[in-house]
């Protein structure tokens, strides 16, 4: 019974740091988006050095809300930062979409990373947004783009941010 008791409190412990690491709110810790965004009907005129950082403690980068809102996906299909010549020019990813299919990033960096197999690139006016990121292990979650063809969106878990990413095949 006397190593019942630690053996018993170590595992709770565990438990408890496995548990923080997997349920956090906006800004990362684990909190991932129930759905990708919805496609935006009202959009706003896209602008060049946009500040994303709504409230005090959120990044100054497109991030979801722990409500589900996508904060910065409202610009809609006439945003000519996300237009491409020739959508899904490498094909679509095949590989699984939404949250039920977290990746772990195997290296690379904004202009081509890797996960699975799979090859992506971030859009070039995204790159700001995800200098924090680290690209040879943090976890990210696909979306579809509703509004821009031949993008998707990748969520960084531990951040809880996000950029438009293409897919340059597997």
């Amino acid at each position: 019974m006397k190593k019942l008791i630690p053996t018993l409190a170590i595992c709770i412990l565990f438990s408890l740091v496995a548990f923080a690491q997997h349920h956090g709110n906006v800004g990362g810790g684990g909190h991932i988006p129930s759905h990708g965004p919805a496609p935006v009907h009202n959009a706003h005129p896209a602008q060049e050095n946009r500040h994303f950082n709504d409230h005090a403690g959120h990044p100054d980068a497109p991030h979801v809300h722990s409500n589900g809102k996508w904060i910065g996906h409202d610009t809609g299909r006439e945003d000519a930062h996300y237009h491409l010549d020739h959508p899904w020019e490498h094909g679509r990813f095949t590989g699984g979409i939404g949250r039920g299919h977290v990746w772990h990033l195997s290296g690379g960096g904004p202009g081509r990373f890797w996960f699975g197999g799979f090859y992506f690139g971030v859009a070039p006016y995204d790159v700001g947004f995800c200098n924090d990121w680290f690209w040879d292990r943090d976890d990210i979650v696909i979306y579809d783009d509703p509004d821009h063809d031949g993008w998707y969106l990748a969520y960084n878990v531990r951040l809880g941010t996000y950029v438009h990413v293409q897919y340059l095949g597997a």
